[in-house]
């Protein structure tokens, strides 16, 4: 799948909380531009606060958030890849559209 990455956000499930509200603030190794980027979807309606996003993934599929991105990919648009430690030892991804909150794919990482 062709995609350009516009924030790679990694999280440790103590992070998770203050993501809350959204994307206000990205770890220090995302870049500025896309730190820009992800607020100024946000502000316009084209992605959903990751807080939101998280409570999707985590009534669909229980476990630990490990590492959250956001993607855009030229067949499906802006999408969370959200990975997360099952309780069984498994990582699954799951694929989100980022303006619906419609959970597109689950799967083995």
């Amino acid at each position: 799948m062709n995609k350009t990455t516009a924030s790679g956000l990694v999280l440790l499930p103590l992070l998770v909380a203050g993501f809350a509200t959204g994307l206000a603030t990205l770890p220090a190794h995302a870049g500025k531009d896309d730190q820009v980027e992800a607020r100024e979807l946000l502000r316009r309606g084209e992605i959903l606060p990751l807080g939101n996003i998280l409570q999707i993934v985590q009534a669909r599929v229980p476990g630990d958030i490990i590492e959250v991105e956001l993607d855009r990919s030229d067949k499906h648009g802006w999408e969370y890849e959200v990975k997360v430690l099952a309780g069984n030892g498994r990582v699954l991804e799951v694929d989100v559209n980022a303006r619906t909150g419609e959970i597109r794919k689950i799967e083995d990482d």
